[in-house]
């Protein structure tokens, strides 16, 4: 379904209810699948990557596993699997995840002991394998790669028999996803070791304790932020907290500097306002913060603040090619996002005339939707395509804008129609 979008009346008092972190829930599904005893988790994330991977969690031998477009699940299965003894699965997923490589995990594990075959290209999903008692020892990774490659690894480590340890090649990507691992892997009574910023050590001590509770999703707290500073109200979140363990909590550093003040009411709920600090070009490494990055070039354009970002390579191998989808629709708004070097995205500020109201792609990327949605804000009635795409990490997520006061009227609708529901709106208020 496509959207027309339309922004509240008047000044905007809202807030967000976020989904649980869809990111410490893939992994407390992991940790507690390999908890001797554990019951099942109670509170996780409801969306369709969390889903898949509980689902996957439960296949018998045998069984072909369809991971969809989930890459989470596609990463930390096959480690997951691969730990099984006695355990033989294919996974799978849609084309697209059919292009997306994961060579150097399977390689790796193969390097450890196990048994993992392509049963398609080599270098990409499908995946055929026989589970296995691993070995463990000393192994090093590519860290520029993935850093779900190193978590997939970290999270089986503890039933190796010899342990593992992890020398990180190069700079990690995402590096607070490795810390958020870590962490919980600590909880559920795992014993790491992280040495020097490279070297991780995991000893042969399997998990025995339930996993944390799972926090609110930073990664979603930032269309809330995008609102904000489009909007220029207040906004509630609800459901995140300051000392988290999320990279994505950056996003309060990130939105500062776009003239957004953030206050603790309580240990869960942060108000957003408007500040008067608003920093003339951004200039950042979001090496460790990918997800971020769509709503914050989103917010740069809309707001026509100039942008240099570092360190989005990564971009490039997830649902779709961000940086050519942010390339793609940005260019709608009359900004030309350049490339001026592999993993650099920037824009000058110059914009080129536009001259009809944006028809949005969202790529079948839940992140690009969510992006692009506060764009209605300075331009009322965009439309969005797909719609439907958002239900991968936030489910709610239009009946929240709704909430906020959004008017989403169906695109199919003749303008006439589209007219005839805004002035009864209209009427509405004014009665």
């Amino acid at each position: 379904m496509d959207y027309r979008i339309f922004p509240p009346d008047g000044y905007l008092e809202g807030q967000m209810n976020l989904p649980l972190s869809k990111s410490m829930s893939n992994r407390a599904l992991i940790i507690n699948a390999l908890t001797p005893g554990a019951e099942p988790l109670k509170q996780i994330s409801e969306c369709d990557d969390t889903r898949v991977l509980r689902q996957a969690l439960q296949a018998s031998n045998g069984d072909t596993v369809n991971v969809d477009a989930a890459g989470t699940a596609m990463r930390f299965l096959t480690a997951y699997f691969a730990s099984r003894p006695g355990m033989t699965v294919t996974i799978d997923g849609t084309e697209r995840m059919r292009e997306r490589p994961i060579g150097p995990l399977v390689e790796t594990l193969r390097s450890l002991g196990a048994d993992i075959t392509y049963a398609g290209n080599e270098g990409y999903p499908p995946l055929t394998i026989n589970g296995r008692n691993l070995e463990g020892g000393e192994i090093e990774i590519d860290a520029t790669v993935s850093s779900q490659f190193v978590s997939a690894i970290l999270m089986i480590a503890p039933f190796m028999a010899k342990g593992l340890t992890i020398h990180l090649l190069g700079e990690p990507v995402s590096m607070p996803y490795i810390q958020m691992t870590l962490k919980m892997m600590d909880a559920a009574g795992a014993e790491t070791d992280f040495y020097g910023g490279d070297t991780i050590e995991v000893a042969p001590v399997p998990y025995s304790r339930p996993t944390l509770n799972i926090e609110g999703d930073w990664s979603a707290a930032a269309f809330a932020y995008q609102i904000e500073t489009l909007a220029m109200g207040e906004m509630k979140i609800n459901g995140i907290t300051d000392d988290s363990c999320q990279g994505d909590a950056a996003a309060q550093r990130l939105w500062a500097d776009l003239g957004v003040d953030t206050s603790w009411e309580d240990s869960d709920t942060a108000t957003l306002m408007p500040s008067p600090e608003c920093s003339p070009r951004v200039v950042e490494d979001m090496t460790g913060t990918p997800d971020l990055v769509q709503p914050l070039v989103v917010t740069c354009v809309a707001l026509g603040i100039p942008f240099r970002l570092s360190g989005v390579e990564t971009l490039r191998d997830k649902e779709t090619d961000r940086l050519a989808a942010l390339k793609a629709e940005m260019i709608k708004l009359g900004c030309n996002i350049e490339m001026p070097a592999a993993g650099v995205a920037e824009w000058n500020g110059r914009r080129m005339p536009v001259t009809e109201l944006p028809v949005f792609e969202t790529h079948n990327d839940h992140r690009m939707a969510m992006s692009l949605a506060p764009v209605s804000l300075t331009i009322p009635g965009i439309i969005i395509k797909d719609i439907e795409v958002t239900a991968k990490s936030f489910p709610d997520y239009w009946q929240q804008l709704e909430e906020m006061g959004f008017l989403l009227i169906d695109a199919s609708l003749p303008i006439e129609e589209v007219r005839n529901i805004l002035g009864i709106e209209a009427e509405e208020e004014e009665g």
